[in-house]
Protein backbone atom coordinates (compact mmCIF):
# COMPACT_ATOMS: atom_id res chain seq x y z
CA UNK A 1 0.00 0.00 0.00
CA UNK A 2 1.27 3.48 -0.86
CA UNK A 3 1.52 5.80 2.10
CA UNK A 4 -0.90 8.70 1.98
CA UNK A 5 0.60 12.17 1.93
CA UNK A 6 -1.22 14.99 3.65
CA UNK A 7 -2.06 18.13 1.66
CA UNK A 8 0.41 20.11 3.76
CA UNK A 9 3.20 17.79 2.63
CA UNK A 10 2.18 17.65 -1.04
CA UNK A 11 1.45 21.32 -1.66
CA UNK A 12 4.95 22.76 -0.92
CA UNK A 13 6.59 20.25 -3.27
CA UNK A 14 4.05 21.07 -5.97
CA UNK A 15 4.61 24.82 -5.63
CA UNK A 16 8.41 24.51 -5.62
CA UNK A 17 8.36 22.18 -8.63
CA UNK A 18 6.02 24.49 -10.53
CA UNK A 19 8.11 27.61 -9.85
CA UNK A 20 11.36 25.81 -10.69
CA UNK A 21 9.95 24.53 -13.98
CA UNK A 22 8.65 27.94 -15.02
CA UNK A 23 12.03 29.47 -14.16
CA UNK A 24 13.79 26.78 -16.18
CA UNK A 25 12.06 27.97 -19.32
CA UNK A 26 11.80 31.68 -18.66
CA UNK A 27 15.48 32.25 -17.81
CA UNK A 28 16.82 30.87 -21.13
CA UNK A 29 14.29 33.01 -22.98
CA UNK A 30 15.39 36.11 -21.06
CA UNK A 31 19.04 35.27 -21.66
CA UNK A 32 18.37 34.75 -25.33
CA UNK A 33 16.68 38.15 -25.52
CA UNK A 34 19.69 39.76 -23.84
CA UNK A 35 22.09 38.03 -26.18
CA UNK A 36 20.18 39.04 -29.30
CA UNK A 37 19.50 42.66 -28.34
CA UNK A 38 23.03 43.80 -29.15
CA UNK A 39 23.36 41.76 -32.37
CA UNK A 40 20.05 43.22 -33.58
CA UNK A 41 21.40 46.74 -33.04
CA UNK A 42 24.62 45.76 -34.79
CA UNK A 43 22.61 44.22 -37.64
CA UNK A 44 20.74 47.47 -38.19
CA UNK A 45 24.03 49.40 -38.13
CA UNK A 46 25.59 46.96 -40.62
CA UNK A 47 22.75 47.41 -43.10
CA UNK A 48 23.03 51.19 -42.70
CA UNK A 49 26.78 51.08 -43.42
CA UNK A 50 26.23 48.92 -46.50
CA UNK A 51 23.60 51.35 -47.79
CA UNK A 52 25.84 54.35 -47.18
CA UNK A 53 28.78 52.65 -48.90
CA UNK A 54 26.58 51.72 -51.84
CA UNK A 55 25.68 55.39 -52.36
CA UNK A 56 29.36 56.32 -52.10
CA UNK A 57 30.29 53.71 -54.71
CA UNK A 58 27.67 54.99 -57.11
CA UNK A 59 28.91 58.58 -56.75
CA UNK A 60 32.63 57.88 -57.04
CA UNK A 61 32.84 55.25 -59.74
CA UNK A 62 30.62 53.22 -62.07
CA UNK A 63 29.07 50.06 -60.69
CA UNK A 64 30.24 46.88 -62.37
CA UNK A 65 27.48 45.19 -64.38
CA UNK A 66 26.74 41.73 -63.05
CA UNK A 67 27.57 38.90 -65.44
CA UNK A 68 24.70 36.74 -66.61
CA UNK A 69 24.20 33.72 -64.39
CA UNK A 70 24.63 30.33 -66.09
CA UNK A 71 21.73 28.84 -64.15
CA UNK A 72 19.14 31.36 -65.30
CA UNK A 73 16.01 29.38 -66.10
CA UNK A 74 13.36 31.98 -65.42
CA UNK A 75 13.10 35.36 -63.80
CA UNK A 76 15.75 38.02 -64.25
CA UNK A 77 19.52 38.17 -63.58
CA UNK A 78 20.60 39.87 -60.34
CA UNK A 79 20.73 43.63 -60.48
CA UNK A 80 18.31 44.05 -63.39
CA UNK A 81 16.94 47.63 -63.47
CA UNK A 82 13.77 47.83 -61.40
CA UNK A 83 14.83 44.95 -59.15
CA UNK A 84 14.27 45.36 -55.38
CA UNK A 85 17.93 44.38 -54.84
CA UNK A 86 20.79 46.55 -56.05
CA UNK A 87 24.39 45.34 -56.15
CA UNK A 88 27.48 47.45 -55.70
CA UNK A 89 31.25 47.32 -55.29
CA UNK A 90 33.10 49.25 -52.58
CA UNK A 91 35.07 52.20 -53.98
CA UNK A 92 38.52 51.52 -55.42
CA UNK A 93 40.07 53.51 -52.56
CA UNK A 94 39.22 50.52 -50.32
CA UNK A 95 41.52 48.15 -52.23
CA UNK A 96 44.88 49.33 -50.80
CA UNK A 97 43.87 49.21 -47.10
CA UNK A 98 42.08 45.94 -47.83
CA UNK A 99 45.34 44.50 -49.17
CA UNK A 100 47.08 45.35 -45.88
CA UNK A 101 44.32 43.79 -43.79
CA UNK A 102 44.29 40.67 -45.96
CA UNK A 103 48.06 40.30 -45.72
CA UNK A 104 47.95 40.60 -41.93
CA UNK A 105 44.97 38.35 -41.23
CA UNK A 106 44.24 36.05 -44.17
CA UNK A 107 47.34 35.42 -46.27
CA UNK A 108 48.85 32.82 -43.91
CA UNK A 109 46.16 30.38 -45.09
CA UNK A 110 44.86 31.76 -48.39
CA UNK A 111 48.17 33.10 -49.74
CA UNK A 112 49.14 36.70 -50.53
CA UNK A 113 47.14 36.64 -53.77
CA UNK A 114 44.22 34.66 -52.30
CA UNK A 115 45.00 31.67 -54.52
CA UNK A 116 44.51 29.21 -51.66
CA UNK A 117 46.65 26.50 -50.13
CA UNK A 118 46.41 22.97 -48.80
CA UNK A 119 44.38 24.22 -45.82
CA UNK A 120 42.33 27.02 -47.38
CA UNK A 121 40.41 27.50 -50.66
CA UNK A 122 41.14 29.82 -53.56
CA UNK A 123 39.21 33.08 -53.11
CA UNK A 124 39.85 34.58 -56.52
CA UNK A 125 36.70 35.01 -58.57
CA UNK A 126 34.30 34.45 -55.68
CA UNK A 127 33.02 38.03 -55.79
CA UNK A 128 32.77 40.76 -53.18
CA UNK A 129 29.47 39.45 -51.80
CA UNK A 130 30.97 36.09 -50.87
CA UNK A 131 33.92 37.64 -49.02
CA UNK A 132 31.68 40.19 -47.32
CA UNK A 133 29.45 37.40 -45.97
CA UNK A 134 32.20 35.20 -44.56
CA UNK A 135 34.16 38.05 -42.96
CA UNK A 136 31.16 40.12 -41.91
CA UNK A 137 29.53 37.23 -40.03
CA UNK A 138 32.74 36.41 -38.15
CA UNK A 139 33.19 33.05 -39.84
CA UNK A 140 36.52 34.25 -41.15
CA UNK A 141 39.34 34.58 -40.38
CA UNK A 142 39.95 31.50 -38.28
CA UNK A 143 42.40 31.53 -35.41
CA UNK A 144 43.06 27.86 -36.15
CA UNK A 145 42.64 26.42 -39.63
CA UNK A 146 41.37 23.16 -38.10
CA UNK A 147 38.39 24.94 -36.54
CA UNK A 148 34.91 24.91 -38.02
CA UNK A 149 33.84 28.19 -39.59
CA UNK A 150 30.89 29.16 -37.39
CA UNK A 151 29.22 32.50 -36.87
CA UNK A 152 30.79 34.62 -34.13
CA UNK A 153 31.38 38.30 -33.41
CA UNK A 154 33.30 39.71 -36.39
CA UNK A 155 36.92 40.70 -35.91
CA UNK A 156 36.70 43.70 -38.23
CA UNK A 157 34.55 46.79 -38.47
CA UNK A 158 32.05 47.06 -41.32
CA UNK A 159 34.37 49.34 -43.26
CA UNK A 160 37.34 46.99 -42.83
CA UNK A 161 35.19 44.09 -44.02
CA UNK A 162 34.33 46.01 -47.18
CA UNK A 163 38.00 46.88 -47.68
CA UNK A 164 38.98 43.19 -47.60
CA UNK A 165 36.13 42.36 -49.99
CA UNK A 166 37.27 45.13 -52.34
CA UNK A 167 40.84 43.79 -52.42
CA UNK A 168 39.88 40.16 -53.07
CA UNK A 169 37.39 41.24 -55.74
CA UNK A 170 40.11 43.24 -57.50
CA UNK A 171 42.30 40.17 -58.00
CA UNK A 172 40.09 38.39 -60.52
CA UNK A 173 36.84 39.01 -62.37
CA UNK A 174 34.09 37.29 -60.37
CA UNK A 175 32.69 34.05 -61.72
CA UNK A 176 29.28 34.37 -63.43
CA UNK A 177 26.42 34.25 -60.96
CA UNK A 178 28.42 35.28 -57.88
CA UNK A 179 27.11 38.67 -56.82
CA UNK A 180 28.56 41.89 -55.62
CA UNK A 181 27.35 43.27 -52.29
CA UNK A 182 23.54 43.46 -52.23
CA UNK A 183 21.33 46.19 -50.80
CA UNK A 184 17.78 44.93 -50.27
CA UNK A 185 14.76 47.25 -50.48
CA UNK A 186 12.59 45.56 -47.86
CA UNK A 187 9.71 47.94 -48.51
CA UNK A 188 9.12 46.07 -51.77
CA UNK A 189 9.00 42.64 -50.12
CA UNK A 190 5.78 40.64 -49.79
CA UNK A 191 5.79 39.00 -46.35
CA UNK A 192 2.99 36.55 -47.21
CA UNK A 193 4.81 35.26 -50.29
CA UNK A 194 8.05 35.26 -48.30
CA UNK A 195 6.51 32.97 -45.71
CA UNK A 196 5.48 30.46 -48.39
CA UNK A 197 8.93 30.56 -49.98
CA UNK A 198 10.63 30.26 -46.58
CA UNK A 199 8.61 27.14 -45.72
CA UNK A 200 9.41 25.61 -49.11
CA UNK A 201 13.13 26.42 -49.31
CA UNK A 202 14.50 27.25 -45.84
CA UNK A 203 12.48 25.76 -42.97
CA UNK A 204 13.74 22.21 -43.49
CA UNK A 205 17.20 23.22 -42.25
CA UNK A 206 16.73 26.47 -40.32
CA UNK A 207 13.40 25.28 -38.75
CA UNK A 208 10.09 27.09 -39.13
CA UNK A 209 11.07 29.57 -36.40
CA UNK A 210 14.50 30.28 -37.92
CA UNK A 211 16.32 29.07 -34.79
CA UNK A 212 18.67 26.78 -36.70
CA UNK A 213 19.21 23.05 -36.30
CA UNK A 214 21.71 20.24 -36.73
CA UNK A 215 21.89 18.73 -40.22
CA UNK A 216 23.78 15.84 -41.82
CA UNK A 217 27.50 15.14 -41.34
CA UNK A 218 27.86 17.10 -38.09
CA UNK A 219 26.92 20.36 -39.79
CA UNK A 220 24.59 23.00 -38.41
CA UNK A 221 22.14 25.37 -40.06
CA UNK A 222 22.62 28.64 -38.12
CA UNK A 223 19.99 30.78 -36.48
CA UNK A 224 18.53 33.58 -38.60
CA UNK A 225 17.58 35.74 -35.63
CA UNK A 226 20.53 38.15 -36.01
CA UNK A 227 21.11 38.07 -39.79
CA UNK A 228 21.07 41.40 -41.60
CA UNK A 229 19.20 41.80 -44.89
CA UNK A 230 22.52 42.05 -46.74
CA UNK A 231 23.89 38.89 -45.10
CA UNK A 232 20.70 36.96 -45.87
CA UNK A 233 20.83 37.98 -49.53
CA UNK A 234 24.53 37.08 -49.76
CA UNK A 235 23.89 33.67 -48.21
CA UNK A 236 21.01 32.89 -50.56
CA UNK A 237 22.95 33.94 -53.65
CA UNK A 238 26.35 32.41 -52.78
CA UNK A 239 25.43 29.24 -50.82
CA UNK A 240 27.97 29.24 -47.96
CA UNK A 241 29.04 25.90 -46.50
CA UNK A 242 26.42 23.18 -47.01
CA UNK A 243 23.74 25.64 -48.01
CA UNK A 244 22.60 25.39 -51.65
CA UNK A 245 23.13 28.41 -53.87
CA UNK A 246 19.83 29.94 -54.94
CA UNK A 247 20.68 31.50 -58.28
CA UNK A 248 18.17 33.57 -60.26
CA UNK A 249 17.13 30.42 -62.08
CA UNK A 250 15.74 29.22 -58.74
CA UNK A 251 14.74 32.43 -56.94
CA UNK A 252 14.41 35.86 -58.52
CA UNK A 253 15.51 39.05 -56.78
CA UNK A 254 11.88 39.70 -55.89
CA UNK A 255 11.49 36.28 -54.31
CA UNK A 256 14.75 36.75 -52.38
CA UNK A 257 13.40 40.07 -51.12
CA UNK A 258 10.11 38.44 -50.09
CA UNK A 259 11.94 35.80 -48.03
CA UNK A 260 14.17 38.37 -46.33
CA UNK A 261 11.18 40.60 -45.57
CA UNK A 262 9.55 37.66 -43.78
CA UNK A 263 12.75 36.82 -41.88
CA UNK A 264 13.28 40.44 -40.80
CA UNK A 265 9.69 40.71 -39.56
CA UNK A 266 8.13 37.51 -38.18
CA UNK A 267 11.32 35.49 -37.65
CA UNK A 268 13.34 38.20 -35.92
CA UNK A 269 10.39 39.93 -34.27
CA UNK A 270 7.85 37.19 -33.52
CA UNK A 271 4.47 37.99 -32.01
CA UNK A 272 4.01 35.61 -29.06
CA UNK A 273 0.26 35.61 -28.60
CA UNK A 274 0.53 32.91 -25.94
CA UNK A 275 2.87 34.90 -23.69
CA UNK A 276 6.40 33.58 -23.08
CA UNK A 277 8.29 32.88 -26.33
CA UNK A 278 10.26 29.95 -24.83
CA UNK A 279 13.34 30.89 -26.82
CA UNK A 280 11.50 30.61 -30.16
CA UNK A 281 12.32 26.93 -30.58
CA UNK A 282 8.87 26.02 -31.80
CA UNK A 283 6.03 23.62 -31.02
CA UNK A 284 8.20 20.91 -29.43
CA UNK A 285 9.06 23.13 -26.47
CA UNK A 286 5.48 24.34 -26.27
CA UNK A 287 4.15 20.80 -26.14
CA UNK A 288 6.71 19.81 -23.52
CA UNK A 289 5.75 22.74 -21.30
CA UNK A 290 2.05 22.00 -21.77
CA UNK A 291 2.56 18.40 -20.67
CA UNK A 292 4.97 19.08 -17.83
CA UNK A 293 3.31 22.14 -16.32
CA UNK A 294 -0.26 21.88 -17.56
CA UNK A 295 -0.98 18.18 -17.21
CA UNK A 296 1.45 17.77 -14.31
CA UNK A 297 -0.13 20.67 -12.45
CA UNK A 298 -3.62 19.28 -13.00
CA UNK A 299 -2.52 15.88 -11.68
CA UNK A 300 -1.14 17.46 -8.50
CA UNK A 301 -4.34 19.46 -8.00
CA UNK A 302 -6.47 16.37 -8.59
CA UNK A 303 -4.38 14.37 -6.11
CA UNK A 304 -4.68 17.15 -3.55
CA UNK A 305 -8.45 17.41 -4.00
CA UNK A 306 -8.79 13.60 -3.81
CA UNK A 307 -6.76 13.54 -0.61
CA UNK A 308 -8.98 16.21 0.94
CA UNK A 309 -12.12 14.31 -0.09
CA UNK A 310 -10.80 11.06 1.36
CA UNK A 311 -9.92 12.84 4.58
Amino acid sequence: MLQKLSPRKVLPFAVVGFVATVGLFMLPAAAQAARTQAPHAQAAQTDAVHTQTAHTAVKTEPVHTQSSNPDVGYGVPPGTPGSPISYYLPPSSYIAPGHILFEQNCSSCHGSEATGSAIAPDLQGLGAGTVDFWVGTGRMPLANAAESAVQKPPRFTNKQTLEIAAFVNSLHTPEPGLPQIPIVDLSRGDVSTGFQLFVLNCAACHTITGSGDAIADNNYAPSLHTATATQAAEALRTGPGNMPRFGPGTLTDQQITDIIAYVKSYIQHPVNHGGVGLGGVGPVAEGFVALLIGVGGLMLVAYWLGDRTAA
